[in-house]
């Protein structure tokens, strides 16, 4: 039988201690992606989700069978943008949000074999609405700030404040790229109280 892999205990950047910001750096990492916009709490973000898990658990299903290599799919993942980050901190108005949705893959899972999962889950039978809008994505984020939040989303003003506003600036960096977050927990099992999330802010050192 072949061993499963688990990403949260192989890549070390899945890991993070609770309210303290940390230093760490992010491997280049390979995801399925697909772009959406404004509030997440909406049917169109979840049109997106809904068409990324399907094809996830194919390439699972495949991986297994064909190479002989199982592995757990990995908890849900974000890119989050807006003009400034007001929108995330001190206005929280989630109408200006734009996002780019993540699955974390293995690297062996290639263009072939993604090509091939779209086309299974499409002759599969009331295929998702946005299928065909599912992507691999390349990520080269490297040094990264993150803390693990643990609450609501809605609570993660704070948590982002102090990672953007204390801890980037505290020490000479400055942002790069986009926010993103790693959902460790499912949102729809246990109480909001409880989920656990890192936030992310890949940075870039000052001259």
């Amino acid at each position: 039988m072949a061993d499963k892999v688990g990403f949260k205990r192989t890549v070390p950047s899945c890991t993070a201690k609770r309210d303290e910001p940390e230093l760490v750096e992010v491997p280049d990492l390979r995801h399925l992606a697909i772009d959406g916009g404004g509030d997440p709490d909406t049917d169109a973000c979840a049109d997106a989700v809904s068409a990324l898990h399907p094809v996830a658990y194919r390439l699972k299903f495949t991986s297994k069978g064909e190479l002989g290599r199982d592995y757990v799919v990995p908890p849900p993942e974000g890119l989050w943008w807006a003009e400034d980050h007001a929108p995330f901190t001190s206005e929280r108005d989630k109408a200006k949000w734009r996002r780019t949705l993540l699955l974390l893959l293995p690297d062996r899972v290639g263009d072939e074999l993604l090509a091939g999962a779209l086309d299974r889950v499409e002759a599969g039978g009331d295929p998702p609405a946005r299928l065909r809008e599912v992507r691999v994505e390349a990520l080269s984020e490297g040094l990264c700030a993150q803390a693990l939040h643990v609450g609501a989303y809605d609570d993660e003003a704070e948590p982002l404040r102090r990672v953007h506003e204390e801890f980037i600036p505290e020490r000479g960096l400055a942002p790069t790229g986009r926010h993103h977050e790693v959902h460790l927990s499912d949102p729809r099992r246990g109480a909001p109280a409880k989920r656990r999330t890192i936030v992310r802010q890949p940075v870039t050192r000052l001259p």
